[in-house]
């Protein structure tokens, strides 16, 4: 039997590639431009992967990328969420 394959993701805080299932998706909703955190990974839009770490969320955000990779500014408010 074939092993089945595992998506892989890119953190955007630490650029380590880890499995889907490990990371929290950030994502840009299409129709509203919202910002949520998609816990079960299946929704709409633009997302951006992050770990589950402190660290990692802290780089991201001093570096911006997060706003990189939506491509959209973010306001202050949506990070302390």
């Amino acid at each position: 039997m074939a092993e089945k394959k595992i998506p892989m993701r890119q953190c955007i805080g630490c650029r380590e590639m880890k499995s889907k299932s490990e990371m929290i998706r950030i994502l840009k909703t299409a129709d509203t431009g919202e910002i949520i955190v998609d816990a079960a990974g299946k929704k709409n839009g633009r997302g951006a992967y992050i770990c589950r770490d402190l660290e990692c969320y802290k780089k991201a955000v001093k570096s911006k990328a997060i706003e990189r990779s939506l491509k959209c500014s973010i306001p202050p408010e949506v990070y302390q969420k």
